[in-house]
């Protein structure tokens, strides 16, 4: 670009924001609007860097919907100021947060970056410089006036990955992000290299960012384990209000083929409760009918979440049951790709 890159900041809350008192030896929340001081090295940028700040910032933990709605607002009344967006939140509940932001802006043709860090930005050791310079730098490419990255990205440790691929495997180590079932769409060492041909593509030129808001998080997710009783499935096909359930099964989508089971879960579907089987293994992908234990569920309308990850199928179901659509619609949207999110 021949101008500087507008690149807004959105700071939510977590560890990447805080700082420590050297006094008392309390982490405490660092102010924004003052990066510069904390991290010079954002003057080598070619872009120019504006912050919005949470009033109250959040633990990741307190992540909820109306949070969601709150950031994807920001963005999208921000839309057309900025080039690039680098939304800065909790990691532990990063993923779930991210694959959110990726359904409800529809016709993303910019950057939106997720970032965090293990360590606080003050600590000695901190990852939160590399990944916060490498995140703007990230929304501020542009190719050919376009930018490189169109999509809700979530980068750390070196690696920018599709958010809504994303789980958080490990709460120690700086690597802390994995997504087992698609490469990285960039990897940044000596040069910052973008894998081109993974990234997504807007299907139309210019198109009009639209914010998808109503979402309804009347969900719930049941993990199958061996010695799963009656009463338990029923507890949940009995919650008040419920409309969708992630059924984390075993291996490629299998599950008990004991009659109580499937007749409780065939009851929950005439009921019209959306069940979505998801795999309970980190990588691969749930295949129905390929095992006897799911041929069952395949039988009963069970949707088949192929390789989705539990954080985004949550999202997803979140978000297709705040449009408002017919069990044929809801099944048909949940088992394509809307977002890349899935094969």
């Amino acid at each position: 670009m021949s101008k500087k890159p507008k690149i807004l900041i959105v700071y939510t809350g977590g560890t990447i924001g805080m700082v420590k008192d050297y006094k008392t030896g309390a982490l405490k929340a660092f102010d924004f609007s003052q990066i510069s001081s904390k991290i010079p090295e954002l003057e080598q940028l070619h872009c120019e860097i504006t912050t919005i700040s949470f009033d109250e910032p959040i633990d990741s933990s307190n992540m909820n919907v109306n949070y969601y709605i709150n950031i994807a607002e920001i963005i999208a009344n921000n839309y057309k100021k900025f080039d690039g967006f680098v939304v800065l939140t909790g990691s532990d509940t990063m993923s779930y947060t991210s694959s959110a932001i990726s359904f409800m802006l529809e016709n993303l043709q910019k950057s939106v970056i997720f970032t965090g860090s293990q360590l606080p930005i003050g600590d000695l050791r901190t990852d939160a410089k590399e990944n916060l310079i490498t995140s703007i730098q990230v929304a501020s490419t542009y190719k050919n006036g376009k930018p490189v990255v169109q999509e809700v990205g979530l980068y750390f440790e070196y690696k920018l990955y599709r958010a809504n691929r994303t789980t958080k495997i490990n709460a120690e180590q700086f690597e802390a992000f994995a997504s087992m079932n698609y490469p990285p769409l960039a990897e940044s060492g000596v040069h910052l290299n973008f894998n081109n041909r993974l990234l997504l593509r807007s299907s139309g030129k210019d198109k009009k960012l639209i914010l998808r808001k109503t979402l309804d998080n009347n969900v719930a997710i049941l993990k199958l384990f061996p010695g799963i009783t009656t009463s338990v499935v029923e507890a949940f096909i009995n919650i008040p209000n419920i409309k969708g359930i992630i059924l984390e099964t075993y291996g490629s989508g299998n599950a008990p083929t004991e009659k109580w089971f499937i007749d409780l879960l065939e009851k929950a579907i005439v009921k019209g409760i959306h069940i979505a089987n998801v795999t309970q293994c980190v990588g691969g992908s749930v295949i129905l009918g390929h095992y006897e234990t799911s041929s069952n569920l395949k039988r009963i309308g069970i949707i088949d979440g192929k390789d989705i990850t539990t954080e985004t199928a949550v999202a997803k179901m979140m978000y297709l049951l705040g449009e408002k659509l017919s069990e044929e619609e809801f099944k048909h949207y949940f088992e394509i790709s809307l977002r890349g999110e899935i094969n």
